[in-house]
Order: C-alpha cells, then sequence, then structure tokens
C-alpha cells in the first residue's frame, strides 16, 4: 500500500536571506521527497519561516518598521531560492499566523490541564533605557573567572567558561549601553523534569530506528543527566515588549519563539489543508482526519544544533497535549557544511552564497548532485571544495551520464532516423531478470536495512562474463537490477552511496559503447543492424541512470524525458525497456562547470550582482545612468575599516543647520563624528542605535571640532537620508566585512 507522508524542514529565521545551510537541508529533504513520490507515496512536504522573537522585533525597530513590513520584505524574496534549486515543498508559510496562535494556546492549555505547566517568580537583569528584560545575548560585561572584557553572558570565549548573567562584572546592555539592573518577573515553565515525561521520552528515542545512533546516544545523556547536567524544566515566557503569541492566561507574558516554532510545522500543514492544496496531492481527508490517522508518518529534516528542541521538548508537548496530536515518527539530522574544509566567514573567503550562486548563472543541479554525492544517513559535517566540486560533476554528470545520451543520440540521427527499436537482447535481459533477482549482490532486505555497496568485481563478472566486452543483456540486467538497491539507499537517505552506484553503472554503459566502436560500424551500410543495438541498449542504459538520477536531478531528468519522448518516470520503470519509438533530435542536457565561475563565486559581489543569470528580481524603473565607480580589488576594499557603533550621545551642533554632533561607543574607545543628519533625525531618537562607522578615514577639521570617522547612510534622488543599522546582536567594536 501507499505510505502517507508529512514531511517538513527546520523552520528558517526570518530575520535575514536563506544561507547555504538552509539550502542543504532542503536539497537533502527533496531528495527523498521526490524519491518518495516516485514510488507512489502520497507526500505532503511543507515548511514556514520562523518569524517571531527579539531578534526581529528589535532589527524592525531598528529599521523604522513594524515586524510584519519587516518580514513581508524578507520572506517576498523565498522564492526565488526555492524555486531556484528545484525544491518541490507543496506549501510555505509563516508561524505569525491564526493557525499558529489558535495551536500554540490549544497546546498549551492542555499541558496545563495535564500538571505540566507551572510558574515561578525570577530574577534578570532589566534594561531600563530600553525598557525590556535582557536575553543573554544582549548583555556583555568581564569573565569573572579570566577577567576578559566584552564577554557575553552565557560564556567567555576567551576561558570557555559558562556562566550565569548575574556572576558578570560590570554587566552592560548591548541594546543601549546602560548597565542593567535585576528585577523580578513571574515566569511560565514546562516541566520537562516530570517523571512521565521522562519515562516518556526514554522510550520514544529508543524506538528502533527512529532517530540515528548519534542522536539517541545525544538524547539519553541529557534524559540521563551524565555530564553533571540534570534535565531542567524549560522556560516558555518572555516579557513584553516581545514579538509573539501571547499566553492565553498572562496578560504581557508571550510564548518563547521556540514554543511556538516547531507547532508552525501543523499550523503549516493546517493551513495547506485548508488553501485546498492537500486535494491535488490526492488527499481525501481533512487536516483533522489526516493528522490522527494511524497511517500517516510524521518526519522532521533538521540540523545537529537543534537536536534538543526537537527530541525532548518537541516530542513531549505532542505527547502529554493528546489528540489529535502525535509524536514524530522519525528525526532525521545531517551536519553542518563546511568551504575547503573551514567554517563559513566571508571575510576569509569561505562564504557560499546561494543568491550568488544562481545570480552568476551556476547551473543548480550543480549544487544537487554535489551535495546528494556526499549527504549520507549520517550526523556528519560535510564540505563544498572548489576543485573537487569542478572535478565531480564534469566527470560525473557530463563525462559519463550525459556522454551516454549525447554519443548514441549523434548515430541514431545521421544513420537511423533518431529511431529507436527494441533491443535484440531483451529477451535475454528477461531471462536474466528471473535468474539474478535473488542474488545477494542485487537483493535489499527491507526499508530498514543497510544494503552493502555493490561487489564491483563480481558485477563486472556477471556482465562481461569472463570477457573484455560488457556483454548487452547482461549490462541492460544489472542496470535494472540494482534498482532494488537504490531504493533502499535512497529510503535510507544513504545518497553518496547510491550515486556511486549509479556513476559505476554510467561507466559500465561507456565501456561497453567503446569497445564495440559505433563509429567504425557506422561507415558499413551492411552493419546497420549491430549500429542500431549498440545505441538501443546505450539509451536504454542512459533513461536507467536518468530514473534513479531523478531525484537528485529533476530538471536534467525532465530534458532527458523529453529527449527520449517518454512519460515522466516513476520507480516501476525500472523493470521496463524501450520499445520502438523515435527520439527528438538531441539538444545540451548539462554544460559543464568552469573555473572561472568558482573564482567568481567567492569573489567579493560586484555591485550590479543581480542583474546576472538565473532567478533575479524584476528590474527597476528607468533611472537616469550614472558614471559607474572604478572597481575596487578585495585588499583594496579590505583597506576600509568598518566598525559597529553605538551612539552613546547626539546632540545639535549650534550654528551649523544640518549637523549632529554624535558621540560614538566603540567598545574600547569613543570617537566624535560630525553628521548631516539633523533633518532627517531627532537628537533624541538616536541615543543607543547602532549604526556602521569608516573608522579608519582621515580625520577633518571643522569650525566645530575634528570629526573623526563618518557614520554611513544611504540617500537617493528623492528626499531624505537613511542610516545604516547592523542586525540586533551585533555589538560595538565588530568589524564589518
Amino acid at each position: 500500500m501507499p505510505r502517507t507522508i508529512f514531511v517538513t524542514t527546520a523552520l528558517p529565521y526570518a530575520n535575514g536571506p536563506f544561507h547555504i545551510g538552509h539550502i542543504m537541508e532542503y536539497i537533502q529533504a527533496d531528495v527523498w521527497v521526490r524519491f518518495q513520490r516516485m514510488q507512489g507515496n502520497r507526500m505532503h512536504f511543507v515548511c514556514a519561516d520562523d518569524v517571531h522573537g527579539a531578534p526581529i522585533m528589535l532589527k524592525a525597530e531598528a529599521e523604522g518598521l513594524t515586524p510584519q513590513e519587516l518580514l513581508a520584505r524578507v520572506t517576498a524574496d523565498r522564492p526565488r531560492y526555492l524555486q531556484g534549486f528545484h525544491l518541490s515543498f507543496d506549501h510555505w508559510y509563516t508561524t505569525d499566523s491564526p493557525e499558529n496562535v489558535a495551536l500554540s494556546q490549544d497546546i498549551y492549555r492542555r499541558l496545563k490541564q495535564h500538571g505540566l505547566i507551572y510558574s515561578k517568580p525570577i530574577e534578570q537583569f532589566y534594561d531600563p533605557v530600553k525598557g525590556m528584560f535582557l536575553a543573554d545575548r544582549y548583555l556583555k560585561g568581564e569573565c569573572p573567572n579570566c577577567h576578559a572584557k566584552d564577554q557575553y553572558a552565557d560564556a567567555c570565549e576567551s576561558c570557555s567558561i559558562v556562566n550565569a548573567p548575574t556572576d558578570l562584572i560590570d554587566p552592560r546592555s548591548t541594546l543601549t549601553g546602560a548597565v542593567p539592573v535585576l528585577r523580578s518577573s513571574e515566569h511560565i515553565f514546562f516541566r520537562l523534569s516530570d517523571p512521565r515525561c521522562i519515562a516518556f521520552l526514554s522510550g520514544w528515542v529508543g524506538a528502533p530506528g527512529r532517530l540515528q545512533p548519534q542522536v539517541v546516544n545525544k538524547a539519553r545523556e541529557w534524559l540521563e543527566g551524565r555530564g553533571g547536567v540534570e534535565l531542567a524544566d524549560w522556560d516558555i515566557s518572555r516579557d513584553a515588549p516581545y514579538f509573539g503569541i501571547p499566553i492565553p492566561d498572562h496578560p504581557g507574558k508571550y510564548f518563547y519563539v521556540w514554543l511556538d516554532a516547531p507547532i508552525g510545522y501543523l499550523a503549516a500543514l493546517q493551513n495547506y489543508f485548508s488553501s485546498g492544496k492537500a486535494g491535488t496531492n490526492g488527499e481525501p481527508r481533512s487536516y483533522e482526519a489526516f493528522i490522527t490517522a494511524p497511517d500517516t508518518e510524521q518526519i522532521h529534516f533538521i540540523g545537529k544544533d537543534i537536536i534538543y528542541f526537537h527530541t525532548l521538548f518537541w516530542p513531549a508537548m505532542l505527547r502529554f497535549s493528546g489528540p489529535p496530536y502525535k509524536v514524530p515518527d522519525h528525526v532525521y539530522v545531517h551536519g553542518h557544511l563546511t568551504v575547503s574544509g573551514e567554517k563559513m566567514s566571508k571575510s576569509r573567503g569561505t562564504g557560499l552564497s546561494p543568491l550568488r550562486y544562481l545570480q552568476i548563472g551556476m547551473d543548480p543541479e550543480w549544487l544537487r548532485y554535489y551535495l546528494a554525492a556526499k549527504l549520507n544517513a549520517n550526523v556528519e559535517d560535510i564540505d563544498f571544495d572548489s576543485g573537487d566540486f569542478l572535478a565531480r560533476v564534469n566527470s560525473d554528470l557530463i563525462g559519463k551520464y550525459v556522454n551516454i545520451a549525447s554519443r548514441a543520440a549523434s548515430f541514431l540521427k545521421s544513420r537511423l532516423e533518431n529511431l529507436i527499436t527494441r533491443a535484440q537482447c531483451a529477451d535475454q535481459v528477461s531471462a536474466y531478470l528471473s535468474e539474478w533477482r535473488r542474488l545477494p549482490l542485487f537483493e535489499a532486505s527491507g526499508k530498514d536495512a543497510a544494503p552493502e555497496e555493490l561487489d564491483r568485481n563480481a558485477v563486472l563478472e556477471l556482465v562481461c562474463a569472463g570477457q573484455l566486452i560488457p556483454q548487452p543483456a547482461r549490462l541492460l540486467a544489472a542496470a535494472m537490477l540494482v534498482s532494488i538497491r537504490l531504493a533502499a539507499l535512497y529510503e535510507r537517505r544513504e545518497f553518496s552511496r547510491a550515486l556511486r552506484e549509479v556513476m559505476f553503472v554510467a561507466d559500465l554503459a561507456n565501456k561497453y559503447f567503446d569497445a564495440h566502436r559505433p563509429w567504425e560500424l557506422a561507415k558499413d551500410a551492411s552493419k546497420v543492424a549491430q549500429l542500431r543495438e549498440i545505441c538501443a541498449v546505450s539509451l536504454n542504459v542512459f533513461r536507467l541512470l536518468t530514473l534513479y538520477l531523478k531525484p537528485v536531478l529533476p530538471e536534467l531528468a525532465r530534458k532527458a524525458e523529453a529527449f527520449l519522448a517518454i512519460p515522466p518516470l516513476v520507480w516501476t520503470d525500472a523493470l521496463q525497456l524501450l520499445g520502438e519509438q523515435r527520439i527528438a533530435d538531441y539538444s545540451h542536457l548539462m554544460r559543464r562547470v568552469e573555473a572561472k565561475q568558482l573564482d567568481a563565486l567567492f569573489e567579493a559581489e560586484p555591485r550590479d550582482a543581480g542583474a546576472a543569470g538565473a532567478p533575479s528580481p524584476a528590474p527597476p524603473p528607468a533611472a537616469p545612468v550614472e558614471r559607474p565607480l572604478p572597481t575596487l580589488s578585495l585588499e583594496e576594499f579590505r583597506r576600509i575599516d568598518l566598525r559597529v557603533a553605538r551612539i552613546a550621545r547626539a546632540e545639535p551642533v549650534e550654528g551649523a543647520d544640518k549637523l549632529l554632533r554624535l558621540t560614538l561607543d566603540l567598545g574600547t574607545q569613543t570617537r566624535t563624528v560630525f553628521a548631516g543628519i539633523k533633518s532627517a533625525y531627532p537628537p533624541e531618537s538616536l541615543t543607543g542605535r547602532l549604526v556602521v562607522l569608516v573608522a579608519n578615514l582621515a580625520h577633518r577639521k571643522m569650525k566645530f571640532g575634528i570629526s573623526e570617522g563618518m557614520v554611513l547612510a544611504a540617500s537617493g534622488d528623492g528626499a531624505g537620508v537613511y542610516l545604516l543599522s547592523p542586525d540586533s546582536g551585533a555589538t560595538p567594536g565588530m568589524q564589518v566585512s
């Protein structure tokens, strides 16, 4: 029977564009979902933007926007990525939705009825200037252990000790620079340490196949308090001002963003059903019937940095909320993505921007293939290496896979009128299929088994039958039977192993083609039948390879299907061969990667980066032509010292109509800067605001004093000037690069 599966990826936080880690996770999930669809399973693949929390509230405030206005700007760009990388989500939504409000408040009430919610007063630092309680990320001070300056409240970067915020010496707010004061506030907690929760979670994490072994071990470590850290109850409330969902029985309190974010999976699913999209995927049931049905599988793809929330809080919340809520069947965890062995860093030239990738015209399926060829079922970091990327894509996809079609097609068009006939060896293929189907070499013992990789020597022995030249019937039988093993590997997310086996079959097909030297047969009119057989066998293997690569390369598969003049491939097509048919004229299926494209990918983005390549925003209205500025080298740009600064004081300048005198805090020093922004900003509105300072600009002597730098602002043809503001969380003295 077809399976019914509800799949999500981790919700991206909507304070900025997608990064390459998001795209890697979405590609991993998308490959798996596309494979399931080819198997005939009913898939519902949804996600949403995670939009609540203090960082978004503060960023919107700094930019003079409401949170909803900021979110509308950020999320409007999502389709460029989703469509650009051929990601097949059925629905994309937001956590700032009526469905999420209703579901979050319902789950809270149910947990409270089960005695798992309580409140108690806690002391927190409060910023008297900003008028809000401060999370750890908004507090800095001197480490009480090593006395390093400018350390965050939760951990010291110098000695790695974990502190409580109240341990800091001379703490200050990173939002305003003010000295915080301790205040007491009533907070609401989820009793995760309740014996009922621990008993349930101990059984849930240990269920066979639910979690990867590495994740099971980590979850058990937390549950059992190994390492001296007991399982703590979870503070699920935040005080106003806060952008979030109100807690129904506590005015002025809001759910902490991590409570309502995973509930956003269900809110997105509910909206997907109410929009009617679920019916287009063959789903006859309502949302309520679907979510409670015993045959519905719920599966999450996430990164290793959010295991704690998805293996403890989330399943416990669902379990003790009761029906219609149900716990996840699987949580699939992946590692991080590095570039050339290093963590992502734009300043070190190891930042890989997915939008930049699309803008310079790189094929999204190159990246899909490269990442899939490295992904497996383990919680392992994978690395993007430019040289490896170029070699792997050009060798595997162009030199092996596409090469089969392009070479066979040239003979079909020039000598055989694009007509493929049924392979003469087809009957023998059927005999081999019956004989070999149960060989351990091809047999897979179910979706939970881990099939070993193909024994290449054994395959060669079968295919070549002791000769140097691959035998056509044996080649086709082996290429068809490998579908059983590939299905097991795709199911288990062992994509790297699956693609190695696909490329092994491609190697055999190229060896077969070369061994029969069709370029010589084409010169002899009496050998047309032999030439036609070679082309038929080669294109049958090409069709099978297209089928096996389709979850990874959907657009390339669509082009190949059009070339072969066949309907969209599904997995059961692996045990069929092409009949007599006329194919289309061959047109190039995929181009090669060029080294200069990879160089451009990691270069500083040009001013007009959005103008080139695949998907880009709509062009702006025509504007007066500006004289282009000279191009800077990366080294020239690095000579500009841009620093985050906080405006400690802003005051008018006597005798100057446009100037304000800004006293800027850079963390370890202060600067005075005169800025022509008086018409746009009342002085009192600027105190505490973060700006970007050109710190190594030559000082300028003015009649009012010396200006020790320049703050950056934007302006256009119309009236108005707009200060540039770093994102919330940036602190004075940070370098901008």
